[in-house]
């Protein structure tokens, strides 16, 4: 199931931040951010 969201322009930034944050501590763990890439590409 699609389901649409609409942000405002900070909104955006404090997710953009949070989900950087959390591939970073991902690639410190050696583990994979498929998710978070591809949810990273959809909001960037």
């Amino acid at each position: 199931m699609k389901r649409i969201f609409k942000f405002d322009d900070y909104e955006i930034r404090i997710l953009i931040l949070a989900l950087n944050e959390l591939r970073n501590q991902l690639i410190r763990e050696e583990r994979y951010t498929d998710a978070v890439d591809e949810l990273l590409i959809k909001l960037i």
